[in-house]
């Protein structure tokens, strides 16, 4: 997305720099810069969802008569080079001008006069947001949910790749029983399975039409809300316009409920991984360039990328309760409180990507350990196999578990490293197929492609 820039004269079309929603006085500076916050920096993100929502309401507005054929087509030609202005990184916000809905309908208007006023009829800002939000979060799931499944695709690869390479298990961080590299790469490949399918219920929050709700009470207007759902792509319609309103907050914690269970996914890998290549487990390594030094022990190989990654999504963790209390305690109908979620939720999806995009890239120099169960500290990880072999000999499971337990305090254990565990998703029997099957589900049923069809339409 291009950046802000401020353009040099201020907001002037026979309204004395006033804002496009502002009454006969204008607003004390300290008022303005207050309730304006950060929202000519966020709304950059927006931009093109703008135009193109600007872009299905005009359309539909023709088709009940309240825009000729002729205004139409210059609306939709001017809209157009602004999207095309948008995508090059050569539009900015104006001075004097509040948000993305303005600088659109100002340019509009700059063009083609009083026919670039007609775009906003029968809508409200309220709905405007709420159609350039859902929108900007359907775009940002399906990058989210592209990067994850790169993410998954390379822990069942690796899960495959180091299978027969044993590692440590441990419970309360105590040695526990033997585990391999292929059960802990494929225990996160299906986290994120679980994780996507939470993102797939919070899509389909999402991937319904608010516009038309105006400002919460509907319309006047012979509208045809069904038409523009259709023109955007979405599945349906928020059908009663005070919901539609009354969504705004509660969608985005939906959606970042499900963006924390990735960072919860995320988070205690590089836990993992942050202990594994601590020297006194040493389990890991990684090629110097991607690891960090220090600056007065050269021997030094820290896993900073992790422990980044660690600690943005340890902060998504926290998103959907900072969405709650910001809404708790609001009554239906439109508050700007509502405004301040911007500020949390559109920086989480670059954060929450560029962990999954980091983690990718660790995963894929992973550098595996081999043969770690041959130390001799490792030796009663395989107690559990010692009573089991006894049971199936015949010797009732509690006389086993006394039996191996007194031959430990004595010193006198002794066992085999071979290890027969066949039942599904156990070392020998992963069950990779199974768990990338649930993953392929998941993904078909987000039916992204229906959505950038239906966008590409309205741009041609």
């Amino acid at each position: 997305m291009a950046d802000i820039k401020s353009a040099d004269s201020p907001l002037t079309s026979g309204d004395g720099g006033m804002k496009l929603w502002q009454k006969d006085k204008a607003a004390l500076a300290e008022v303005e810069r207050f309730t304006v916050g950060h929202d000519r920096n966020l709304d950059i993100y927006l931009a093109p969802f703008d135009v193109l929502g600007s872009l299905a309401h005009i359309t539909m507005l023709e088709s009940v008569g309240l825009l000729t054929r002729n205004e139409l087509e210059l609306l939709v030609a001017a809209l157009k080079e602004i999207y095309t202005q948008i995508e090059s990184g050569n539009f900015s916000l104006d001075n004097g001008i509040e948000d993305i809905h303005s600088q659109v309908e100002y340019m509009l208007t700059q063009k083609l006069g009083d026919t670039g006023k007609k775009i906003h009829s029968a809508r409200s800002r309220n709905d405007q947001v709420l159609v350039d939000l859902k929108l900007f979060l359907r775009a940002e799931i399906e990058k989210t949910v592209i990067n994850a499944k790169a993410v998954f695709d390379l822990l069942i690869l690796q899960s495959e790749r180091y299978k027969d390479d044993l590692l440590p298990g441990y419970t309360h961080l105590q040695l526990a029983m033997p585990s391999s590299f292929g059960l802990w790469f494929g225990a996160y490949a299906e986290s994120l399975v679980d994780d996507l399918l939470t993102l797939e219920a919070a899509y389909r929050v999402v991937n319904k039409n608010p516009l038309g709700s105006a400002a919460g009470y509907g319309s006047s207007f012979p509208i045809n809300r069904q038409m523009t759902t259709e023109l955007l792509g979405f599945d349906d319609l928020n059908y009663n316009v005070v919901y539609a309103q009354m969504g705004r907050g509660k969608t985005e914690k939906i959606v970042a409920s499900a963006m924390a269970n990735i960072a919860a996914t995320l988070a205690k890998f590089s836990m993992d991984a942050c202990l594994y290549l601590n020297q006194n487990f040493g389990f890991i390594a990684f090629p110097d360039e991607l690891t960090t030094g220090s600056s007065i022990m050269p021997h030094k190989k820290n896993p900073d990328v992790f422990e980044l990654v660690r600690a943005h999504c340890n902060r998504i963790q926290a998103l959907p309760n900072e969405i709650m209390l910001m809404t708790a305690n609001l009554p239906s109908g439109y508050h700007r409180d509502l405004q301040l979620i911007k500020e949390h939720i559109i920086p989480a999806f670059e954060n929450l990507n560029d962990c999954l995009q980091m983690t990718g890239l660790m995963l894929e120099n992973m550098i595996i350990k081999k043969d770690l169960l041959n130390d001799a500290r490792y030796t009663y990880l395989f107690s559990v196999e010692a009573v089991n072999k006894l049971v199936t000999g015949g010797m009732p499971f509690r006389d086993a578990y006394k039996k191996v337990g007194a031959d430990i305090e004595a010193g006198n254990f002794s066992h085999t490293a071979s290890l027969h565990h066949t039942h599904e998703g156990s070392i020998s029997n992963l069950c990779n197929e199974k768990i990338q099957d649930m993953m392929n589900d998941i993904i078909q049923k987000f039916n992204f492609n229906k959505a950038k069809i239906a966008l590409q339409q309205l741009l041609s």
